[in-house]
């Protein structure tokens, strides 16, 4: 055989939910749609000494002669049942005897089998649940201090289970894990506040997680039961992802055996349906943790997911309206002012207050404006001749510039970090924010780098992590805090805004308007070409194949004809709107009073007839009229409330909210959808040409209606800007000035 390098790079690899092994204090038999015995575990004999037969092929009715109590002859195919009603959500114990021995027989899926698990049941549970439980929820109310609630959640899950150290563990973006709490026996050395490195729970590990919520190892020296397969099922291994009792990975036991931990039970702490950290349990002499503690320590973790997920929205909340009302001054100066230097630097409100930054620079008509902490000027033009090589559309930002930069080393004290808001499309203008850095020590369990290999010879696996858990010390230099979403939400809109008041400025729009001729007369010329061009051979093609289609005969001919008409079409329909595009430039506006009701309801009406089989709620509140062009505006609706039904595909049902309101001299309307969202780095390039983002490919769609939105709210003198979070809806604001 030839020898196979183990170690812990290529451990994310491994196929720990196929591991074809399960944790020998219980047995396993997998059954398939029909409750045929397919597969299972070597030791169930142990379990029922009297099995005499092999159980391939047979109805899993069989087991019904080992129970010792009275069940109904289809009490398997109603629990089956009852699960699949359910969605197995959660595992649901049911009690068996096998002899005199009480059992827990859980079910869980394994498309497209199903797993029947048996797992002894031990009264282990010596405190009152539901008072431990309602404790737990009434301190989490009651102390709003994140470390208090942490602290208790380790405490109350030591009682519950009576492991000698209950930790835990969240999890950084790279992967690598810190312990932020902890529970432990007097006699045991502390692990709080220690880091370890990503591959201790690798990707794969991490994945699974997120979809079975407990995972207990009752002992690391127990030899796993392997699982047996029927006959034409030998190659295909069973998938126990959601098993109780999988068998895991062998490097996972040794790393185990290496800390002198010889039981482990975790407990998965999510937030937003992401993998937001563990509390890890160790014990250091076996232990089993029978379900029904486990269920009760897992709604311990359950509760603490929650209070996590409510603190940080709450906290998020805070953060984002902080920056909201700074964003809300500055945007107030910007339309009151004709001096941006004085608006964006001179008032009580400035650039500093837009995000977590201590310093920030506004570099506009050649002249830099500097606030707070900055590089100095000899160091900025260096840094400004740097930013011009970049390609940046709008919005740039690191939290180690140095590493991108190499110069910035010397000033990284103050500008570890960086954002760069370019403010003027043909115009060296930028917004510059500055973070400083964030000078950190991380002590690790262990140097992160020591992974140890071994060989995989004749079969024969010894494979051995790391051994070292001492405290090793790294620090980490010339990195600032990281940019938050909310910090990009709050810059996005503030540049636009600058940009806007940069447009409304008679200089500025001047310069504007001569370098935007050229590119509208390049426009106008390449998409009469497209017209003339391209118009008249597409209709030939769909004339021609329109033809065809009557004269061919096969199902693929007629297939394949179809799909070029329906091809031309779209191409046509494309045609049309670049031409609409590049001609709003040079349309008159027709500025009238216009029932903006009334307009919004034709649209609605016309959504209705496109979309019959939708269940969409309009829900329109105040409409105050408008003064513009009546087509125009009514493009502008008709496009965003198709957006709206559009990307609200997957809601049902789809809800579409419509408001407008009289703001700073503004009527602004709001249009929120509860659709798929839109990510925070794409808010800044959704109004271009062509802009289709990556999560609405399967929608229809040109990447054109919004640039006309966009053009029709210029040629208005008008705004238009979004705010938006994936999984929640997006909210599109136009702005009217009165």
């Amino acid at each position: 055989m030839k020898n196979t390098v183990v170690n812990l790079n290529n451990c994310d690899s491994e196929p720990i939910h196929i591991s074809g092994h399960i944790q020998s204090h219980g047995f396993l038999v997998g059954i398939d749609e029909d409750q045929i015995i397919c597969y299972y575990s070597e030791n169930i004999k142990s379990f029922l000494p009297e099995l005499t037969d092999k159980l391939f092929g047979q109805n899993v009715n069989r087991l019904l002669t080992f129970f010792g109590i009275n069940n109904p002859a289809e009490f398997i195919s109603n629990l089956i049942s009852s699960s699949i009603e359910s969605g197995f959500e959660q595992h649901r114990p049911y009690p068996v005897n096998l002899g005199s021995q009480p059992y827990y027989l859980l079910l869980s899926p394994a498309d497209p089998y199903y797993l029947l698990e048996f797992e002894p049941a031990i009264e282990d549970l010596h405190s009152n649940i539901q008072k431990v439980i309602g404790r737990s929820m009434s301190e989490m109310i009651a102390d709003r201090n994140l470390s208090n609630l942490l602290h208790n959640t380790v405490v109350q899950v030591k009682k519950v289970i009576q492991y000698d150290r209950v930790m835990i563990y969240r999890f950084a973006e790279d992967g690598h894990g810190e312990v932020i709490a902890e529970a432990k026996n007097e006699d045991l050395k502390p692990f709080l506040w220690q880091h370890y490195p990503a591959s201790d729970i690798p990707k794969q590990a991490r994945e699974l997680y997120k979809q079975n919520f407990t995972r207990l190892i009752g002992n690391v020296h127990s030899i796993p039961s392997p699982v047996l397969a029927s006959p034409i099922l030998e190659h295909k291994p069973l998938n126990l992802t959601y098993s109780q009792l999988r068998a895991v990975s062998e490097i996972h036991i040794q790393y185990l055996k290496n800390m002198t931990v010889e039981s482990s039970f975790s407990i998965s702490l999510m937030y937003r349906n992401e993998l937001w950290g563990l509390i890890a349990c160790h014990n250091y002499t076996p232990r089993y943790i029978d379900y029904k503690a486990r269920e009760s320590a897992w709604l311990l973790g359950l509760i603490l997911s929650s209070g996590l997920e409510f603190k940080k929205d709450e906290e998020n909340i805070l953060v984002s309206e902080k920056f909201k009302l700074s964003g809300d001054s500055l945007s107030k100066y910007l339309h009151s002012s004709d001096n941006l230097k004085m608006a964006l630097t001179g008032h009580q409100t400035t650039l500093l207050d837009v995000a977590d930054v201590t310093g920030a620079v506004l570099l506009f008509d050649n002249n830099f404006c500097k606030l707070g902490k900055t590089p100095n000027d000899s160091q900025m033009k260096e840094l400004v001749l740097w930013l011009k090589t970049q390609t940046i559309t709008s919005l740039y930002y690191t939290s180690e510039l140095s590493v991108v930069y190499p110069p910035a080393t010397v000033f990284s004290d103050i500008a570890s970090g960086i954002m760069v808001l370019k403010i003027s499309n043909n115009e060296e203008e930028y917004i510059i924010l500055f973070k400083p850095e964030v000078r950190q020590t991380i002590r690790w369990a262990g140097n992160p780098n020591d992974k140890m290999e071994t060989v995989i010879d004749k079969g024969m696996k010894n494979i051995s992590p790391r051994l070292s858990f001492e405290v090793w010390l790294q620090s980490f230099k010339e990195k600032s805090g990281k940019w938050t979403d909310q910090e990009i939400s709050s810059v996005t809109r503030l540049r636009e805004d600058v940009v806007f008041a940069i447009n409304q400025k008679a200089v500025e729009i001047s310069k504007m308007n001569e370098k935007l001729k050229l590119a509208y007369d390049e426009l106008d010329t390449f998409s009469y070409t497209i017209s003339h061009d391209l118009k008249n051979p597409i209709a030939a093609i769909k004339g021609y194949s329109e033809l065809l289609k009557m004269d061919v005969q096969s199902e693929d001919s007629i297939f394949a004809v179809s799909r070029i008409i329906a091809g031309a079409d779209r191409m046509n329909r494309m045609i049309n709107e670049i031409l609409q595009y590049s001609q709003i430039g040079n349309l008159n506006l027709y500025r009238t009073n216009i029932k903006t009701r009334s307009v919004i309801e034709e649209v609605i009406e016309e959504l209705k007839v496109i979309y019959p089989e939708r269940k969409i709620e309009f829900q329109i509140s105040r409409t105050p009229d408008l003064y513009g062009d009546r087509l125009m505006i009514g493009q502008v609706f008709s496009n965003l409330l198709a957006n709206a039904v559009k990307y609200s595909l997957n809601s049902n049902p789809a809800v579409i909210y419509i408001d407008g309101s009289l703001v700073d001299g503004e009527i602004i309307y709001e249009i929120t959808d509860n659709g798929m969202g839109i990510a925070t780095k794409h808010l800044s390039d959704i109004f271009g040409l062509f802009q289709r983002l990556d999560n609405v490919k399967d929608i229809a769609g040109s990447g054109v209606g919004l640039a006309i939105v966009k053009r029709i709210m210029d040629k208005h003198h008008g705004r238009i800007w979004v705010e938006s979070e994936p999984g929640k809806g997006s909210s599109f604001y136009i702005a009217f000035k009165q």
